[in-house]
């Protein structure tokens, strides 16, 4: 069967790490979209507009296939990629870490800078709430009103979310429900007289 959890972060968290003088901050912050990812960015490198550099990472959605690492003017590879390489070993996606360097003066060479970077985000991690999210699908009924308390009644002992209703000379119900729970769902609710199923679609 196909998973339909995953792993995220509840809310923002830090992690501190100084090498040489150095002083790495990485920032681990909850993500769902592209958008909040430039918005995050865009204020954190103000914040931090004093810093040498502000690198990052993000990992995005269920099946974690978008996300992105930055070195942002670090030696390739020795920051974004060693950032990115936490969430992964963590399994968490829709989340974002910065990490902000401040020069002590000292260089630390590629593989210090690697070390630093990992764990800077390892500690940022290690500091968050780590939570369990499900898969969850829409889908939307169409039906008769005299079939009103038969679909409701599956509404009751399924218990999926209600997300839209209204009841015109048609009655519509959008119901949201964890992925694996979706097909008897459906089977149920298609069983009533005159219901039309709109197909599911992923929900966030």
């Amino acid at each position: 069967m196909q998973k339909d959890t995953y792993n995220t972060i509840a809310g923002i968290s830090e992690g501190v790490y100084t090498e040489k003088r150095s002083k790495f901050i990485a920032i681990a912050l909850p993500v769902c979209t592209v958008e909040e990812v430039k918005s995050y960015l865009e204020e954190y490198q103000k914040k931090y507009y004093d810093a040498r550099h502000v690198c990052y990472a993000y990992m995005l959605g269920a099946e974690r296939v978008t996300f992105r690492a930055n070195d942002n003017g670090e030696p390739s590879g020795t920051a974004g990629r060693p950032i990115l390489g936490q969430i992964n070993s963590n399994e968490l996606t829709d989340i974002l870490i910065i990490v902000v360097r401040y020069f002590g003066g000292i260089k630390l060479g590629t593989s210090g800078l690697i070390v630093a970077y990992k764990a800077a985000a390892a500690e940022a991690i290690a500091n968050a709430s780590i939570i369990e999210k499900t898969v969850d699908e829409n889908v939307t009924v169409v039906f008769e009103y005299p079939f009103m308390n038969e679909i409701m009644r599956i509404v009751k002992e399924e218990g999926p979310a209600i997300i839209e209703q209204s009841y015109d000379m048609d009655c519509l119900l959008t119901l949201r429900i964890r992925k694996s729970f979706m097909p008897k769902l459906q089977e149920r609710l298609k069983k009533v007289e005159t219901t039309r199923i709109v197909e599911p679609e992923s929900a966030k």
